[in-house]
């Protein structure tokens, strides 16, 4: 037996716009408030009508009764056509009377119907019986009636109210109102629609924005949406992330470039020398000892720049809890291993509240690399090299900075040197990758501060950071000297 037959796959409904939505949950809503208040006032009115038509039925009635009972009265005293008769006939009330067999003496207008019970009536001896109709039909229009008798077999007199016209009233009142009720839930429907559509400009302008992004991959576009309300800030909002996204982009774009363009020297070396251990048994022995140490230096140095791009790229471990860190500990701890590593002496120097809000081993690794920036630009000096660690007075910026007594940094270098892969003209030479520094100002732009660098008096540099807020001065210098 062959598979069943897969069912067609179902069609995707069609996605409905915001605008339509809009629009018609607008003229539903409206719909639905109408109905409710039309059947409510409809039903309301009608009562009232219908109530007020048989409290008036009810008082004539009564009145007849009061009448026969009170005073003996003939069929006579009820005719129409006998002048100051005693009967107020009101509006839409037609009166009939009956002799003493049940007969009609003076017929209403309409002619009125008499049943068996109403002859019955007429014959009764109680003055003030009553027999009442419900929906009698007389040419083609609804009365009620009720027929009460005289008295003494004397005859009875008919009363009878038409409704039929008080219906028709209602009817005409029900069609108005329906037709009221489509017509407010029409023009209720063409206001959402306009509002909507008003309301949804902006929208739609957000939504082409998004679709062209989506369609060219370009993100330096202007977002052209306006305003105070929700929408105004969601348009400002998409306008501010698409910027960030772009600069994102021609970060990446560009440390692309850089670290490629970096990469190729190394790697260039590194063939070149892996080239040469194909005829290393033709070298001499001092020779192979300088071509291993010099794999060994470059591998160790494309380890070290492969490492520090991914560091880079990364965002420096943005996933680290941010935390109460103590700088001055964080240096203690980063002097120390330096020492081991470079000989070097380093001394340490704090004052004031050295603790801020951060990510500890992003700190930590931004002070590293002024320290080993600071011995591998004096590697043959003899003076100690400084880490300060300077709290504020108040509350505010934790500085930190790194004092060398080396060849200094050249004026034109001062606002550079912490651009990726950047390396001064008389560095190049040195060892390293160009992203140290950079890697410091990530560092402190992350923790609401900013890197500095000017030339240490006596010869030598002076580099390092603020956390907490705390801004350079716009010419790279210290704000109240030297030291800061």
């Amino acid at each position: 037996m062959g598979r069943p037959a897969r069912p067609p796959a179902l069609r995707r409904p069609r996605l409905v716009s915001l605008r339509t939505t809009f629009a018609v949950s607008f003229a539903a809503v409206t719909a639905a408030v109408t109905i409710l208040v039309g059947i409510v006032s409809y039903g309301s009115a009608a009562r009232l009508v219908r109530v007020d038509q048989q409290s008036v039925f009810t008082q004539v009635v009564q009145d007849v009764q009061d009448e026969v009972r009170q005073h003996r009265m003939v069929p006579e005293d009820f005719s129409s056509s006998r002048p100051g008769h005693d009967l107020v006939r009101p509006a839409r009330t037609d009166v009939q009377v009956l002799g003493a067999r049940g007969e009609i003496v003076d017929h209403g207008s309409p002619v009125l119907p008499v049943t068996a019970r109403d002859r019955s009536v007429a014959v009764a001896r109680p003055a003030g019986r009553m027999v009442q109709h419900k929906d009698v039909r007389v040419d083609e229009d609804l009365f009620r009636i009720a027929t009460v008798s005289l008295g003494d077999g004397r005859g009875a007199v008919q009363v009878a109210q038409e409704f039929s016209d008080t219906e028709d009233l209602l009817r005409t009142l029900q069609q108005r109102t329906l037709i009221l009720m489509a017509a407010v839930v029409v023009a209720a429907g063409l206001f959402g629609w306009w509002l909507a559509r008003r309301i949804t400009r902006r929208l739609v302008v957000l939504t082409s924005a998004a679709e062209d992004v989506a369609r060219t991959r370009r993100l330096g576009i202007q977002v052209p949406v306006t305003g105070l309300d929700e929408v105004g800030r969601l348009g400002r909002a998409f306008d501010r992330m698409l910027g960030r996204l772009a600069q994102s982009e021609e970060d990446q774009r560009r440390l692309v470039q850089d670290a490629g363009h970096e990469l190729r020297t190394p790697l260039t070396s590194l063939r070149t020398n892996i080239s040469l251990l194909r005829r290393i048994d033709e070298l001499p022995p001092g020779t192979r000892e300088d071509l291993v140490a010099d794999l060994t230096q470059e591998a160790r140095e494309l380890t070290d720049l492969v490492n520090e791009l991914v560091d880079l790229a990364a965002g420096q471990s943005d996933a680290e809890p941010p935390q109460r860190v103590d700088l001055a500990d964080l240096a203690e701890d980063v002097a120390g291993l330096a020492e081991r590593r470079t000989g070097r002496r380093i001394t340490l120097r704090t004052s004031g509240d050295t603790t801020t809000d951060g990510r500890p081993g992003m700190l930590q690794r931004a002070i590293s690399n002024l320290v080993e920036n600071a011995a591998k630009f004096d590697r043959d000096g003899k003076a100690p090299i400084e880490v300060a660690v300077t709290g504020p007075a108040r509350p505010g910026a934790v500085r930190v900075e790194v004092l060398d007594r080396g060849p200094g940094i050249a004026d034109g270098d001062l606002i550079r040197i912490f651009d990726r892969f950047y390396r001064a003209a008389d560095a190049r030479s040195l060892p390293g990758s160009g992203l140290g520094l950079s890697i410091v100002r990530e560092v402190a732009t992350a923790h609401g501060g900013a890197p500095f660098a000017f030339r240490r008096e006596g010869g030598g540099a002076v580099i390092g950071f603020t956390v907490g807020g705390g801004l350079a001065d716009s010419d790279g210098g210290p704000p109240g000297g030297p030291d800061g």
